[in-house]
């Protein structure tokens, strides 16, 4: 019960976030998110570095790969595989980022997308994990590093 309160409560404020200001806060990946961050809070993959890191990158490598190869499904492959390897390497793995690139060659956005709502939607949610985990368990998350 406490997962779905976490997901709902991150969902809606994000949501009224995009509904007042009329940008779009909302990205498809972020309910995958909030399954992580407030369903298994303790994992590496749902940890602030993760969320925001994750989501950064692969938006980032999906907007390069649409931009400089154009739309298609072999772009798409490559840069949906270029960033699961860059989220490796950088230690900010976050299954739910791994479908930005994809997200982004269906969408074919603009570079705005990369900081809305990627970033700042991101942001948004492991800031309201914070909170969220603050208050129910008293400080509990973000879990310190092994």
């Amino acid at each position: 019960m406490l997962a779905g309160l976490g997901a709902f409560a991150a969902l809606a404020l994000v949501g009224m976030l995009a509904q007042k200001t009329s940008q779009p806060w909302i990205l498809g990946s972020f309910g995958a998110t909030c399954v992580l961050l407030f369903g298994f809070p303790a994992s590496p993959f749902s940890q602030p570095r993760n969320i925001i890191g994750g989501h950064v990158l692969t938006s980032l490598v999906g907007l390069l790969f649409l931009h400089l190869l154009g739309p298609g499904y072999l772009p798409m492959a490559a840069a949906a595989a270029c960033a699961t390897m860059l989220m490796m390497l950088t230690r900010t793995v976050h299954p739910p980022a791994g479908s930005n690139p994809v997200i982004i060659f269906v969408a074919q956005p603009g570079w705005s997308f990369l900081l809305l709502p990627t970033l700042f939607g991101a942001c948004a949610l492991a800031l309201i994990g914070w909170l969220y985990w603050t208050i129910v368990k008293r400080g509990s998350w973000p879990t310190p590093p092994q």
